[in-house]
């Protein structure tokens, strides 16, 4: 999920390899907003009224999304405050499935659908679009980067500070057996920018951390450069567009 911003001096200095260094021979990559990208906010409320058996039209729809997406969504971008009651659930979202619900369910219960039809499961139902595969969209450019990678025989990785298990995720979007390993937050009790977590990831695919590249969207994926990997930092892009992960192939000599 979203971890911390970067300046665009950082990300112009931590996209760079040493000119004439040895290219990386395995691949760490973070998940949301580098390999996938939640649905759009609105599809994402109307979707989730509909679970709960009421139509929403675009334009209720839209302004409800707006203000959910404010208040906090699991996959959008960090809340503006964060209440006090859900202080502590917020602190340990990664690092606990039930906390993870929790925090987003309560973040959401902030807001007032206005929609007499949608009742207290209206709250949950958001949440659960984040664990099914229809709640995701890979980046277009995802699938033929980790393709080529696996055919060239490089590992790969994700990395994720994240509260579910993304691998039935992945693996309905068509990519599942191209992924070496994963290297959750929840399952591994560390999150980004840990430099723990990154070397845990290099442990599992049998690597050490210097022949490692992190690639990932925020400061907290380029924080892989403590525990000795590289580091690569793409746009986040929007949900089904590309985000520059081609170039990974360059820096990995394959292209």
């Amino acid at each position: 999920m979203p971890d911390h911003e970067e300046s665009p001096a950082d990300r112009d200095h931590l996209t760079r390899i040493p000119p004439g260094a040895e290219p990386p021979s395995a691949i760490l990559f973070d998940f949301h907003g580098t390999l996938m990208q939640v649905e759009d906010s609105v599809s994402w409320v109307v979707a989730a009224a509909a679970a709960c058996g009421t139509e929403l039209d675009r334009m209720r729809a839209t302004v409800l999304a707006d203000r959910l997406v404010t208040a906090g969504r699991a996959g959008g971008p960090l809340p503006h405050r964060v209440p006090p009651h859900l202080a502590e659930v917020w602190a340990e979202r990664d690092l606990s499935g039930y906390a993870h619900r929790e925090a987003y369910t309560g973040l959401a219960r902030t807001v007032d659908p206005g929609v007499d039809e949608l009742a207290d499961d209206f709250y949950d139902a958001l949440y659960d679009r984040v664990l099914v595969p229809e709640g995701w969209l890979a980046y277009s450019d995802t699938v033929d980067t980790l393709r080529a990678l696996h055919g060239a025989g490089v590992p790969v990785a994700v990395v994720s500070n994240i509260g579910f298990d993304i691998r039935p995720i992945v693996t309905a979007h068509g990519f599942g057996d191209l992924l070496d390993a994963y290297v959750l937050s929840y399952e591994v009790g560390r999150c980004k920018p840990d430099r723990a977590i990154f070397e845990y990831a290099c442990a599992a695919l049998g690597v050490p951390p210097e022949k490692a590249l992190m690639v990932g969207d925020t400061a907290a994926d380029a924080a892989a450069i403590r525990a000795g990997c590289r580091a690569y930092v793409v746009p986040t892009g929007e949900a089904g567009a590309a985000n520059g992960l081609g170039a990974v192939l360059s820096l990995t000599g394959l292209a």
